[in-house]
């Protein structure tokens, strides 16, 4: 098993940074890709930015240039800067791992472990 917990949300204002930090605990050595996700009221979960365990991130397109994802292989802890925030960011940011629970030469097969989720909200 996998635990993850997240910290550094909070209320800003428009045009302010935050740095979210999720911290992996138990079978930390299956986890692959780490990343953030994030929901709004009246919305659906969505991926924000995720990072391989080499360090390749991805990001949406909406927080590309304002989002910076990170991750400490050694301390099993994904961060994600988010600078130039604006009210529509305001959401619960969720932390997620993949952890690998087989492989072959073709693919490989993947369990989702989540964070509790952290708020954060931006004000205009």
């Amino acid at each position: 098993q996998v635990q993850l917990v997240e910290s550094g949300g909070g209320l800003v204002q428009a045009g302010g940074s935050l740095r979210l930090s999720c911290a992996a605990s138990g079978d930390t050595i299956c986890i692959s890709t780490m990343g953030w996700y994030r929901q709004a009221p009246g919305k659906e979960r969505e991926l924000v930015a995720s990072i391989t365990s080499n360090g390749t991130p991805y990001y949406v397109d909406s927080v590309k240039g304002r989002f910076t994802i990170s991750r400490d292989n050694a301390k099993n802890t994904v961060y994600l800067q988010m600078s130039s925030l604006k009210p529509e960011h305001t959401a619960v940011y969720y932390c997620n791992a993949k952890c690998v629970i087989g492989s072959s030469y073709y693919y490989t097969d993947e369990r989702d472990y989540w964070g509790q989720g952290t708020q954060v909200t931006v004000s205009s």
